[in-house]
C-alpha cells in the first residue's frame, strides 16, 4: 500500500482493473474512519471550556483570520489546565482553570451566535463583542452567564426585539449595546438591575415611548438612548434618577414638553436632549442641577424667553439652546457663568443686546449668537478674558465698531460678523491677531482704509469685506498673505486704488473678487497664478488689454471684467485655459475678432462680449448658439449665430475686374440651383424615411454618422430598426475603437425639438467632475445619449472599500464641485435631479464624475411637465449631497441623512465615523473629519432654507482642504 493512496483515499487506480476497485473502498472507509477517531482522541483530550469556545469560533465568519491561534491541540494537557486561556481574547483565572473574560473586541468577526455554548461559562465575568459585524438577533443564551458584570456588544448588526429576561444578570454593572440595528421597544425589565450603572442602546432602531420604570434604576450613572426612533412624552418619573450623571436621549421624535422633574436629578453633570421635537419653555427648575457642565437642547421647538434660575449652574462650561424659536434677550444673570466655555444661542428669535456681563465671563471661548435680532453695540470689552476662539454673530442687527481687545489674548482664529450694522474702521488691533484664520465682515457699514497688515497674519485664508464702504484701495501688502485663499472686497464704491501687482502670485489663492470697488489702472501680469479659480473685477475703471500671461492661470474656471474700459483683442490664451467655464467681457472696448480657438473649448459655457467693438463671425459651435443673442448684442460688426447670419461680400474676392464679378455670379445661380435640388432630394427622402436615425455630435465625439452608431451597438442589426434592448443603459465601441455609455430614452414626436434643446445645453455643460455627454442619434421614437465610458465602476459599489482620509476628501470635494458647477455656474442652473452614490462613477485614474444630471428633468419635459430649475430642486440636490457625504464618512453604514442620522447626536456619530475609518483619538485628521460631518449635517437640515448653498459648501470645504476651488 502506498502511502500517497492512504493520504488521498478519493484517487482510482485506473490500472488495476475492476477486481481491485473493493480494497480501494475499503481504504477510503478506514481512512475516514482513522480520522473521526483521532478527533474523537483530541477532543477527549480537550477540556469543556476549549471545546465551548472552539465550536463558538465555528459559528463566526473570521475572513482575516483574528482568531487563527484558536487551535485544539491534539495531546492531553497532564496539568488540567484549559488550553484556549493562550488563546486571544481568553482571560482565565490565576490557576488557568477557570474562564472569566472574553474580549473579541475589533476582531473583524462577522456571523450569527446561537448562545448555545455559554452555558459552559457559569463563572465568566466580562463579555466584548464590540466593534465587529455580528448579525442575527441577540442570542438569548446570554442570560446564563448569571456572574457577568459587564456585556459589551456596541458598534455590531444585531436586530430584532432586545430579549426579554436580562434581569437574571443580577451582577450586571455594563450594559453597552450602542449602535445596533434593534426594533420594537426598549427593554422593560432593565430597571431590576440593581448594580447597573452603566447603560447605552444608543444608535438603533428602538421606538415607543422610554418606561415610566426607568425611573427606578437604583444605582444607574450613565443613561444613552439617543439617535433611536423613540416617541412620546419624556417620562417625568426619570427625574428620580439621584444617582444618573450623565444623560443622552435626545435625537428621538418626542412629543410634548420637556418635564420640570429633570430639575431633581441632582447628580447630573451631562445632560442632552438635542434634535427631540421638544415644545413650551424651558423649565426653570433646570437651575437646580447645580452639578450640570453640559446642557445641550439644541435642534428642539423650544419658545418662550430664557429662564433666569438657569445661571445658578455655576459649574456649567458648554451651553447650547440653538436652532429653536426662543425669544426675548440673553439674560443678565448669565453673566455668572464663571465657567462656560461655549455659548450657543443661534437660529433662535432673540432680540436685545448683548450684556456686557457675557463678555467678561472668564472663560469663554466660543460666543454663537447669529441669526437672531440681536442690535446694538457688540460689548466693547469682548475679548478681554483673552481666551476667546471664535466668535460668529453674523445675520443680526449690530451696530457700532469692531471691538478693540476681541483678539486680546492672541488666539482668535474665527471672527465673522456679516449681515449687520457694523460701521467704523477695522480695528488695527486684527492687525495683531496671527491667529486668525478667517475673517467676514460683508454686508455692514465698515469705512475708512482697510488697515489689515496681511505680513502681520500669517495663518489669514479667508478674507470677505465686500458690500461696505470702505475706500484707500486695496492693501499693497496683500500679497503678503501667503495663506490666502479667498478675497472678496467687492462692492466697495469708493475702494479706488490698482490691483496689486503680486495679487496673481499669492500660492494657495483661489478667489479674487473686487468688482464695484472704483478700482483704475490696467491688470497685473498673471505670474504664478497657478491656484486661482475665480477671478472677479467688474464694474471698475480698468484700461488697458488683457495680458496674454493669463494662460499660466491654468485653475481658472470664471473670470468676470465686464463694464470696465478694456482694450484691445480678446487674448486666444483665454481659449487654451483647460477649465475655462464663464468668462464674461461685456461692456468694454474689446476689438478684433472671437478667436476661433475658442471652437475648440471643452469647458466653456459662456463667454459674454455684448457691448463692444467685436468683429467678424461667431465660431460655428453648438456651445456658441446656446449662449443666446445678449452674450453678443451690441456689435455691429458681428455676425453669426445666435445673431443674424454672415452675408457673402465681393470685396473677399478682391476688385481686380468684371471678370470676377461674372465669376461670382455664376457660382451663386449655381449654388442656388445645387440648393434647390437639395431641398427637394431631402423633401423627397425625409418623405421616404419616416423615422429615419439621425445624429449630433457636440465637442469630444469624431463626427460619425448615425448608421455608423448603431452599427456599433450590434453588427447583426438592421441600421433602420428600433434596437430591442432590454436595459436602459449600456455601453458599445464605436468604429474608431472608442467605448462609450448610452442611456435609452423614449421620447414623442412632439417633444423632440424641446428635449433636443435641453439636451444640446446638456452637451455644452463641461467640468472636470462632470461626465461628458458627447452626442445623441435619435428619431421619431427614440434617443441615445452617448457618453464617455468609465471602466471603473460607480461609489455604490465601492462604498464599504477601505479609503485613507484624506482620498475621502478629495471625494467630498469632487462631488462637491461638480454640483456647485450645475448649481452656479450654468445659466440658468440645472439641478442634477438624482444625486447618489450610484451616479458617482469613476474614470481610470479614480478621478469621481457626477453622472445623469438633468436626465429627471428631461424626462419631465418628455411626459409635459418641465418648467424650469426650481430653487426646491436645487435645495434637493443639497441634501442628496449630504447623504452621499454620510455614506462616504461611513463606508455606507449610514445611507439616509433624513431618517437615522437626523436621530443621532452629533458626538455619537463622529464616535461612528472615527471607527469606520480606524481614527484614533490622537490623529490630526479628526478635526477635519468633524469639520466635513459638520457640512453634511446641514445639508441635510430638514427645512430647505436653512441648508446652505454649494456656493457655501465649497467655502466650508475650503476651511478643512486648502486647494478647494
Amino acid at each position: 500500500m502506498h502511502f500517497d493512496r492512504f493520504l488521498n483515499p478519493t484517487r482510482t487506480c485506473f490500472y488495476c482493473g475492476v477486481i481491485r476497485a473493493p480494497m480501494e473502498v475499503f481504504r477510503y472507509l478506514f481512512f475516514n474512519v482513522l480520522v473521526f477517531f483521532l478527533l474523537c482522541v483530541a477532543a477527549s483530550a480537550t477540556d469543556r471550556y476549549t471545546e465551548a469556545l472552539f465550536t463558538l469560533k465555528s459559528e463566526f465568519l473570521d475572513d482575516f483570520g483574528s482568531l487563527s491561534d484558536w487551535i485544539i491541540p491534539y495531546k492531553q494537557n497532564p496539568s488540567g489546565k484549559i488550553h484556549g486561556c493562550s488563546w486571544s481574547g481568553i482571560k482565565c483565572d490565576k490557576n488557568s482553570t477557570i474562564v472569566i473574560g472574553i474580549n473579541l473586541s475589533m476582531k473583524k468577526l462577522g456571523g450569527a451566535i446561537s448562545g448555545e455554548q455559554f452555558h459552559v461559562f457559569k463563572e465568566l465575568v466580562d463579555l466584548n463583542l464590540s466593534h465587529n459585524y455580528f448579525s442575527g438577533k441577540l442570542p438569548i443564551g446570554i442570560f446564563n452567564l448569571t456572574n457577568l458584570r459587564s456585556l459589551d456588544i456596541s458598534r455590531n448588526n444585531f436586530s430584532g426585539h432586545f430579549p426579554v429576561g436580562i434581569s437574571v444578570l443580577e451582577n450586571l454593572v455594563v450594559l453597552d449595546a450602542f449602535s445596533n440595528s434593534f426594533s420594537g421597544s426598549l427593554p422593560v425589565d432593565l430597571p431590576e438591575l440593581e448594580h447597573l450603572k452603566f447603560l447605552n442602546l444608543a444608535g438603533s432602531y428602538f421606538n415607543g415611548s422610554i418606561p415610566s420604570e426607568y425611573g427606578s434604576f437604583k444605582s444607574l450613572e450613565f443613561i444613552h438612548l439617543a439617535g433611536n426612533f423613540l416617541t412620546g412624552n419624556i417620562p417625568p418619573e426619570l427625574g428620580k434618577l439621584k444617582t444618573v450623571t450623565h444623560m443622552e436621549i435626545g435625537y428621538n421624535n418626542y412629543h410634548g414638553r420637556l418635564p420640570w422633574e429633570l430639575g431633581n436629578m441632582s447628580s447630573l453633570q451631562y445632560l442632552d436632549i438635542a434634535g427631540g421635537y421638544l415644545s413650551g419653555s424651558i423649565p426653570k427648575e433646570l437651575g437646580n442641577l447645580t452639578k450640570l457642565e453640559s446642557l445641550f437642547l439644541f435642534r428642539n421647538q423650544f419658545s418662550g424667553f430664557l429662564p433666569d434660575e438657569l445661571s445658578q449652574i455655576s459649574s456649567l462650561v458648554s451651553l447650547d439652546l440653538s436652532d429653536n424659536h426662543i425669544s426675548g434677550p440673553i439674560p443678565e444673570s448669565f453673566s455668572e457663568f464663571k465657567n462656560l466655555k461655549l455659548l450657543s444661542l443661534m437660529y433662535n428669535e432673540m432680540s436685545g443686546s448683548v450684556p456686557m456681563g457675557i463678555a467678561e465671563l472668564p472663560s469663554l471661548e466660543t460666543l454663537f449668537i447669529w441669526n437672531n435680532q440681536f442690535s446694538g453695540p457688540l460689548p466693547s470689552n469682548l475679548g478681554s478674558n483673552r481666551r476667546l476662539k471664535w466668535v460668529d454673530v453674523s445675520t443680526n442687527k449690530f451696530v457700532g465698531d469692531i471691538p478693540v481687545d476681541i483678539c486680546l489674548g492672541g488666539v482668535l482664529f474665527k471672527l465673522i460678523l456679516f449681515s449687520n450694522k457694523f460701521s467704523g474702521g477695522v480695528s488695527p488691533s486684527l492687525s495683531n491677531c496671527s491667529s486668525l484664520v478667517r475673517l467676514r465682515l460683508e454686508d455692514n457699514s465698515f469705512s475708512g482704509d482697510i488697515s489689515l497688515k496681511f505680513s502681520r497674519l500669517p495663518r489669514i485664508s479667508y478674507v470677505d469685506l465686500s458690500r461696505n464702504k470702505f475706500s484707500g484701495g486695496i492693501p499693497l501688502d496683500i500679497s503678503k498673505g501667503f495663506d490666502l485663499q479667498y478675497v472678496n472686497i467687492s462692492h466697495n464704491p469708493e475702494l479706488g486704488g490698482v490691483v496689486p501687482t503680486e495679487i496673481w502670485t499669492l500660492p494657495l489663492l483661489q478667489n479674487f473678487s473686487a468688482s464695484d470697488c472704483g478700482i483704475r489702472g490696467s491688470l497685473p501680469k498673471f505670474h504664478l497664478c497657478k491656484s486661482i479659480s475665480t477671478i472677479e473685477l467688474s464694474d471698475n475703471n480698468l484700461s488697458g488689454d488683457v495680458p496674454e500671461s493669463v494662460v499660466s492661470c491654468q485653475a481658472l474656471v470664471r473670470m468676470d471684467l465686464s463694464f470696465n474700459n478694456l482694450s484691445g483683442r480678446i487674448p486666444e490664451e483665454l481659449a487654451r485655459l483647460p477649465s475655462i467655464s464663464i468668462i464674461d467681457l461685456s461692456h468694454n472696448g474689446f476689438n478684433g475678432s472671437i478667436p476661433d480657438k475658442f471652437r475648440d473649448s471643452l469647458s466653456l459655457v459662456l463667454l459674454n462680449v455684448s457691448s463692444n467693438d467685436i468683429s467678424g463671425s461667431i465660431p460655428e459651435n453648438d456651445v456658441f448658439r446656446l449662449m443666446g443673442r445678449s452674450a453678443f448684442a451690441g456689435n455691429p460688426k458681428l455676425c453669426g449665430a445666435p445673431l443674424r447670419p454672415c452675408s457673402g461680400s465681393l470685396a473677399m474676392l478682391g476688385s481686380k475686374g468684371t471678370g470676377k464679378l461674372i465669376l461670382v455670379l455664376i457660382l451663386c445661380a449655381g449654388l442656388a440651383i445645387i440648393t434647390t435640388i437639395s431641398i427637394a432630394w431631402i423633401f423627397i427622402f425625409r418623405r421616404r424615411s419616416k423615422g429615419k436615425w439621425k445624429m449630433v455630435s457636440f465637442s469630444g465625439l469624431p463626427p460619425f454618422t448615425a448608421n455608423d452608431i448603431l452599427r456599433s451597438f450590434d453588427a447583426t442589426e438592421s441600421k433602420e430598426a428600433i434596437l430591442p434592448l432590454s436595459a436602459s443603459i449600456f455601453k458599445a465601441v464605436l468604429p474608431t475603437g472608442i467605448t462609450v455609455s448610452i442611456k435609452k430614452i423614449d421620447w414623442e414626436a412632439k417633444r423632440m425639438r424641446t428635449m433636443s434643446d435641453f439636451i444640446t445645453r446638456l452637451g455644452s455643460t463641461r467640468h472636470e467632475n462632470l461626465v461628458r455627454l458627447l452626442g445623441f442619434c435619435y428619431n421619431k421614437q427614440m434617443v441615445y445619449l452617448l457618453y464617455d465610458y468609465f471602466p471603473n465602476g460607480n461609489l455604490a459599489e465601492k462604498i464599504a472599500i477601505t479609503r485613507e482620509w484624506s482620498t475621502k476628501l478629495n471625494l467630498v470635494i469632487a462631488i462637491a464641485r461638480g454640483l456647485h458647477f450645475l448649481h452656479h455656474d450654468c445659466y440658468p442652473a440645472i439641478p442634477h435631479g438624482d444625486l447618489r452614490s450610484s451616479n458617482v462613477i469613476f474614470d481610470e485614474n479614480m478621478e469621481p464624475h457626477l453622472a445623469e444630471f438633468g436626465l429627471r428633468f428631461l424626462q419631465q419635459i418628455n411626459e409635459g411637465e418641465f418648467n424650469s430649475a426650481t430653487e426646491e430642486e436645487l435645495w434637493m440636490d443639497v441634501r442628496s449631497f449630504g447623504e452621499i457625504v454620510l455614506e462616504i464618512l461611513s463606508n455606507g453604514r449610514l445611507t439616509t441623512a433624513g431618517s437615522s442620522t437626523q436621530n443621532k447626536a452629533s458626538d455619537l456619530l463622529l464616535r461612528e465615523i472615527y471607527k469606520e475609518n480606524g481614527i484614533s483619538c490622537a490623529d490630526s485628521s479628526q478635526e477635519e473629519i468633524r469639520q466635513v460631518l459638520g457640512v453634511a449635517l446641514q445639508c441635510s437640515r430638514s427645512r430647505p432654507s436653512n441648508r446652505p448653498s454649494m456656493e457655501d459648501v465649497l467655502k466650508l470645504l475650503s476651511d478643512i482642504k486648502p486647494q478647494v476651488k
